[in-house]
């Protein structure tokens, strides 16, 4: 069984990922107060463990936050979830693709862009099929 482990908001495109402990979900929106809303991608989330793996890899200390993802989760794999609904709390989420890294991940750590293309090494994203409250800590289930 996983874990929520980070929530971050973006206020505004491309501005800074803002920690918070809890957060509301919004069915068919995303995530209340952030600057992506609606369509397929609007919750984007990474693996602990994969993020861990790629900065041993890569000798770095980035904070996970520089992957720009709302959600961090621990004890899920997102890898080939697509379809599958992630469970975080009382809310469920639809996950519709892989997340693909951007240039700003090589501008962060050389490197790092290119090791995030294999395997969902970039993470998730995907729609709010039931919204409510979530908050660090919260179990997250892959279903």
């Amino acid at each position: 069984m996983g874990r929520l482990e980070q929530i971050w908001i973006k206020r505004f495109r491309r501005g800074p990922m803002d920690p918070v402990a809890e957060a509301q979900l919004e069915e068919g929106l995303g995530i209340a107060g952030n600057a992506n809303r609606g369509g397929k991608r609007q919750v984007t989330v990474i693996e602990r463990e994969v993020w861990e793996q790629h900065m041993e890899r890569l000798q770095g200390d980035l904070d996970p936050s520089r992957r720009r993802a709302n959600l961090m989760i621990s004890g899920c794999a997102l890898r080939e979830s697509r379809g599958r609904v992630l469970r975080i709390g009382a809310c469920r989420i639809m996950i519709r693709g892989e997340t693909k890294p951007c240039e700003q991940m090589e501008a962060a750590l050389p490197g790092l862009r290119e090791m995030m293309f294999p395997e969902w090494g970039g993470g998730a994203f995907g729609e709010v099929i039931a919204g409510g409250p979530i908050r660090v800590g919260d179990q997250a289930v892959l279903e």
